[in-house]
């Protein structure tokens, strides 16, 4: 599986992003997704997964209640919409493929958000 986000860019604090996470494979639809972010000094976070399914979902209480992970199989792409972004938001966001939690199989080559007071 090979994975591309995207969607990231520059948005007041309060305003919204959707980052896409679209996949190559026929397998997609076997894998868990996680978005993460990795900030200026800080280390890689979890920020939201979601199951093979899409049936379950998983936040990080900083994105609970403002972020939503989705996924569509058939067009083999995972979303995550940020709505009443932060400046503490800014980070550059990863999306990965796991079938075990904890060993994360693919990566994506991250996006990068940033968020303006």
């Amino acid at each position: 599986v090979q994975l591309q986000a995207f969607g990231g860019g520059l948005v007041q604090a309060g305003g919204s992003l959707r980052l896409s996470c679209a996949a190559s494979g026929r397998t997609f639809s076997d894998y868990a997704i996680g978005w993460f972010r990795q900030a200026p000094g800080k280390e890689r976070e979890y920020v939201a997964g979601i199951s093979a399914s899409g049936f379950t979902t998983r936040y990080a209480a900083s994105a609970k209640g403002r972020f939503t992970i989705s996924r569509d199989n058939a067009k083999v792409t995972v979303y995550l919409q940020m709505n009443s972004l932060e400046p503490e938001d800014t980070a550059v966001y990863y999306c990965a493929a796991y079938k075990i939690v904890g060993e994360y199989d693919y990566w994506g080559q991250g996006t990068q958000v940033t968020v303006s007071s």
